[in-house]
């Protein structure tokens, strides 16, 4: 007898067939068992998770066993128990009036039924638990596929409790995912940026091993812009149908983000309420809850923002944008603890730039295994530990500085701890300016980073510096770890809300394997702060944060994140990135801009160092044209000089200011006339004026 064709196509899909094991062998005992273990076996995933191939194979597997499996597709049937059973009959091969179940009910040896697309039943979902499956013989196996979980009416029934196995079906392991990609003859090379893109989803596995199949030795390595119809396919399958344009901007949003709460959305969309879009989200498939917030699968998270990027490349910045604003926001009033946890999700929107996602992908891999990190002081059972890390790792010098410095400074030390309050690693936040000469000529480390301040970046009146001289892991050291991004986003933390920082140094033992991630986030490398001890060389990177200020610097890493292709050097500029002034030169500059806040030449103003200095770096980056960075000076200095305003006792300050340099009269005689004062008393009062508008513009200048 000749085969059909159904035969042939089962055994190449059974050929094609990989990983599934678990599933596999569940199936196989219960259908050779003597009784059947369970009777309802509900397996449920997101779209193009494999349910239907899995489906397949049980199909195959039967198939071999000489057992009957009955094969239905919701897809194709009418949530309705007439329509139900008429696909059954026809199934079954049944000419009318023969009725399915009395057909079925005479059934004496083991059967199977396969249910795929189980959630397109779900009007039915009741009947089928209450009339069908009751009637069914205990001798048949029924298998449901579906996208969500059963109703929580299978486990309330105290009956149905013990009959029912379910199995939430995952991706592949990267195991199961090699074993496949071996399967399509894709080159072991082509692995892991495969995977890197799929995580392991068998449909995004089959699409992208497709790519190769048509394109061949064409296709070096696999980025998802280079196959939008893969996007296009995966999008069908992982979101289904988007009700409008509002969802599928939610959808965007939440895809962009780490974890989606209603607050961050409304800030993303431009919305007042979005209740009803974040309940819509929180429905879908692909999309999780968890205890702070929503997130994606990892497919449909990559799939989102890759087609966003491609599609729309503005309306992704412009929600990056929106999504810092509100994270930037929330630092200013947040505690420490929750300052970490900002962070975290800031760090989280860097991930799909070139330079730091091979970075991010370890992170990533070591935060799924190991969690539960917590930052904390160090206490006196923890010094002797902490100096065995700094021994094991760089050996009986640095441990001997390091004990000195513990005694020194105890309260810059930062101890990470697991989940026991074990300590696994820590850092040292070293405040240069409060360590003495006889500290900093002891330890070369110090004394470098010192006398690199000392020569080419000099601390003014108010400003402070910090060398992170110890930072380690307990397992892995200075490598990529878990503990390493907790240190990173503690550094990050310490950027952002120290008053008064003016600069950073970050010792290296291998400085050459951080060029990159640290170049992406503006670290020099500072070859004239390098150091030896114990016979380890170490090289710095370091960071002016009067040059680039907190605020400008997350807006730098932004436009670094945004492009979608990595941005060559600026070119040299004929202005300085920097002008650090001395307190005097700081308040001559503001006496001369004062002077010619009015000025009627447009250029006057352009010579004025302030316009190079952190105080305007702060609100426009280095970047920005001459004309925008006047009048963000002119702003910022018109908005110190109102505060005055706002003190009765200082309130004749600020009209001595402004009738003589923002809304001049005349000349300063006829200014003190306006304001009924002798001249004398005037001249005081525009002297304190200046000298409290000054005081204000240099605290800010210094961080203060």
């Amino acid at each position: 007898m000749s085969s059909r064709l159904a035969d042939r196509l089962s055994l190449a899909r059974h050929r094609r067939f990989a990983g599934r094991e678990v599933e596999r062998a569940l199936f196989q005992t219960a259908l050779t068992a003597s009784e059947l273990p369970f009777f309802i076996l509900y397996i449920f995933g997101p779209g193009g998770v494999g349910k239907t191939s899995l489906m397949g194979e049980f199909a195959y597997i039967c198939d071999e066993q000489n057992i009957p499996a009955i094969h239905l597709d919701a897809r194709n049937i009418e949530p309705a128990p007439e329509s139900f059973l008429t696909a059954l009959q026809t199934a079954l091969g049944l000419a009318p009036p023969t009725l399915a179940l009395p057909h079925m009910a005479a059934w004496s040896q083991r059967h199977v039924i396969l249910i795929d697309t189980y959630e397109k039943l779900a009007p039915l979902d009741a009947w089928l638990r209450e009339v069908f499956l009751p009637q069914l013989p205990e001798d048949v196996l029924v298998v449901m596929a579906g996208q969500y979980p059963p109703s929580s009416a299978w486990a309330a029934d105290a009956g149905w409790q013990s009959l029912i196995r379910t199995i939430p079906l995952r991706n592949f392991s990267p195991a199961e995912s090699r074993a496949y990609l071996s399967k399509r003859e894709i080159p072991p090379g082509h692995h892991q940026a495969i995977l890197d893109f799929t995580y392991g989803h068998p449909l995004a596995l089959s699409l992208v091993a497709d790519v190769f199949a048509q394109r061949g030795d064409s296709l070096r390595i696999f980025k998802p812009e280079v196959a939008p119809d893969v996007i296009k396919v995966l999008l069908e399958q992982l979101v289904q149908k988007v009700p409008g344009p509002a969802h599928r901007a939610a959808l965007e949003a939440c895809a962009l983000v780490h974890l989606t709460t209603e607050a961050l959305l409304t800030a993303m969309l431009g919305m007042p309420d979005v209740h009803e879009l974040f309940e819509w989200l929180r429905s879908l498939s692909c999309i999780e809850s968890g205890p702070t917030g929503l997130f994606p699968h990892d497919l449909a998270r990559e799939t989102l923002a890759a087609d966003v990027r491609w599609r729309n490349p503005d309306w992704y910045a412009e929600l990056h944008h929106r999504a810092r604003t509100y994270y930037t926001a929330r630092l200013q009033s947040a505690n420490s603890q929750e300052q970490q946890a900002i962070l975290v999700e800031y760090l989280y929107l860097h991930r799909y730039n070139p330079v730091v996602r091979p970075f991010f992908m370890q992170l990533q891999a070591q935060w799924s295994e190991e969690v539960g990190l917590l930052s904390d002081i160090a206490r006196p059972p923890d010094w002797p530990i902490l100096l065995e890390m700094v021994r094991q790792h760089e050996g009986e010098e640095s441990a001997r500085l390091a004990a000195h410095w513990f005694s020194r400074q105890p309260e810059s030390v930062l101890v990470l701890r697991d989940v026991k309050q074990q300590a696994v690693g820590f850092l040292m936040l070293l405040a240069l300016h409060r360590a003495s000469a006889e500290d900093l000529n002891l330890d070369p480390a110090a004394q470098a980073a010192w006398q690199y301040l000392q020569s080419h970046a000099p601390l003014r009146p108010g400003e402070i510096a910090t060398l992170f001289r110890f930072w380690l892991a307990r397992d892995n050291y200075q490598a990529v770890s878990t503990a390493q991004s907790h240190i990173f986003i503690a550094m990050v933390q310490h950027y952002l809300t120290t008053p008064g920082l003016a600069y950073t140094f970050l010792p290296c033992r291998n400085p050459d394997f951080w060029l990159p991630v640290f170049t992406y986030a503006d670290l020099a490398r500072l070859p004239d702060a390098d150091f030896e001890i114990g016979g380890h060389r170490y090289g710095v990177y370091g960071h002016d944060w009067r040059a680039v200020p907190p605020i400008a610097w997350l807006d730098l890493l932004a436009g670094r994140e945004i492009a979608t292709t990595p941005q060559p050097p600026s070119p040299p500029s004929a202005k300085p990135a920097l002008v650090v002034l001395s307190q005097p030169e700081f308040e001559t500059a503001v006496r001369d801009l004062l002077r010619d806040f009015r000025a009627t030449r447009p250029d006057t103003l352009k010579y004025n160092p302030l316009l190079w200095s952190r105080l305007v770096a702060e609100q426009t980056g280095p970047t920005a044209d001459e004309a925008k960075r006047i009048a963000i000076l002119q702003t910022i200095v018109k908005e110190a000089a109102d505060k005055l305003q706002t003190s009765p006792r200082q309130r004749k300050f600020y009209q001595a200011l402004h009738h003589t340099y923002f809304h001049p009269a005349p000349t300063q005689e006829q200014a003190a006339e306006l304001l009924d004062l002798p001249f004398s008393t005037f001249r005081r009062h525009l002297k304190t004026g200046m000298e409290q508008l000054t005081q204000m513009l240099w605290q800010r200048e210094i961080g203060g």
